[in-house]
């Protein structure tokens, strides 16, 4: 890659794109999709999604009075059980770039009963607009990979941490096993962009999603840029024989 921003290239799922102009493209995607998002992730998850989210509170440690950033966090789900751990002495907030899927948060948050400890906040993961040391829990849940600079990003995290606070990255991975990363091809790209016309209308949004995960970085790797960009004890666990690994870092 060129030094110079105007020349540099990034991926958008298979595609070279320039890489000021990925952020736009992924916008796009989710503003497609993001009425029937949570239907389209139990159908192409079969359900899975909500046991990962589950193992994924279990591993945050949050505890009442704590402050929790849930970035990526599109449509609330998270946010909403964050809001009951953290209760009335605690706060919680959702954050997205993307303003529709933060439209449906917001309704959500509230539907739900959870306006009380919650704020919704339209940010960019490269650049957090909160001060040092705010969070004691951040989570990312399916949306570190459409980060374009994801180095950049883990350092924001990093900087609104608090010490002692824990970064949760629940992503998309690599399969450990050969058969079953074959059948897991044979499924996302078969599959899912067939349910994105029939859901959605929008079957590229969903050939997107599936190139994305391949371009993702593997579980070592991230681990590594993780620790590189200053997390302490990184670790992950991979999930349905690492088609999905929760990884987790603290700051110190």
């Amino acid at each position: 890659m060129s030094n110079n921003d105007d020349n540099k290239v990034t991926h958008f799922g298979y595609q070279q794109v320039p890489w000021q102009e990925k952020q736009q493209r992924v916008a796009g995607v989710f503003r497609s999709v993001a009425a029937k998002y949570d239907v389209m992730n139990d159908l192409i998850s079969m359900g899975s999604h909500r046991v990962l989210k589950r193992m994924t509170l279990e591993l945050a440690g949050v505890r009442p009075g704590h402050r929790v950033l849930d970035l990526a966090g599109g449509t609330g789900d998270l946010a909403i059980k964050f809001s009951r751990l953290v209760g009335d002495t605690g706060q919680v907030v959702l954050a997205d770039i993307n303003d529709a899927m933060l439209s449906v948060g917001r309704d959500r948050l509230i539907d739900a009963g959870c306006g009380h400890n919650t704020q919704v906040a339209q940010v960019n993961g490269e650049c957090l607009p909160f001060e040092d040391n705010s969070f004691n829990c951040i989570t990312i849940a399916f949306g570190l990979r459409n980060i374009t600079d994801k180095d950049a990003a883990l350092r924001s995290m990093l900087r609104v941490l608090k010490p002692g606070g824990r970064l949760l990255v629940l992503e998309f991975s690599h399969p450990v096993h050969k058969p079953l990363s074959k059948l897991y091809d044979l499924y996302s790209f078969a599959v899912w962009p067939r349910l994105g016309k029939l859901v959605v209308n929008d079957s590229e949004s969903y050939r997107y999603l599936a190139e994305s995960i391949r371009m993702h970085p593997d579980q070592d790797t991230l681990k590594g840029m993780m620790t590189e960009a200053g997390f302490q004890r990184s670790e992950y666990f991979n999930m349905l024989g690492g088609i999905v690994a929760l990884h987790r870092g603290f700051k110190v």
